[in-house]
């Protein structure tokens, strides 16, 4: 699958594309076969988020899993830049346990873009699945504007 490398203060970011859609970021990331149109965007809005000029991506995604994978993805990409919610304010809004939805989050395939990392623990972080656990997720919130809530 074609992939574009973003170098960002938190990595050298690889952005994936499969039909039309992107549909996985990695660190360490490289250029990989021709990039499209929509790879070149994805790039200009992680460069924009990196440089603290964008609030939200606006990219087309999909993720591969089950419904309720998607479902917690799509919450999550809702999530306004600066704010947090909690894996049982998204287990709420689905009907569901928090667990499942915290598994979830950690499985995230398109992470920064689609932000996991807003979503906390009731009692502290949580877990962030990305290249330098939790203290890129911390990284990523202050970046942000979040750090208020780290205190």
């Amino acid at each position: 699958m074609p992939m574009i490398a973003v170098d960002t203060r938190f990595g050298r970011l690889g952005i994936e594309e499969t039909g039309g859609a992107i549909t996985r970021l990695v660190w360490d990331g490289r250029n990989e076969g021709e990039a499209s149109a929509l790879l070149r965007e994805a790039a200009a809005q992680m460069a924009a988020y990196d440089q603290a000029r964008l609030e939200r991506f606006d990219l087309p995604y999909r993720v591969a899993g089950s419904d309720f994978q998607r479902q917690v993805c799509d919450l999550m990409y809702a999530i306004p830049l600066g704010e947090t919610v909690t894996y049982g304010d998204i287990a709420k809004q689905l009907g569901r346990p928090a667990q499942p939805v915290g598994q979830a989050c950690g499985a995230n395939p398109i992470p920064v873009i689609i932000p996991c990392h807003r979503v906390l623990g009731a009692s502290g972080l949580g877990g962030f699945s990305g290249d330098g656990g939790v203290e890129t997720k911390v990284a990523l919130l202050r970046h942000e504007g979040a750090a208020g809530l780290l205190i």
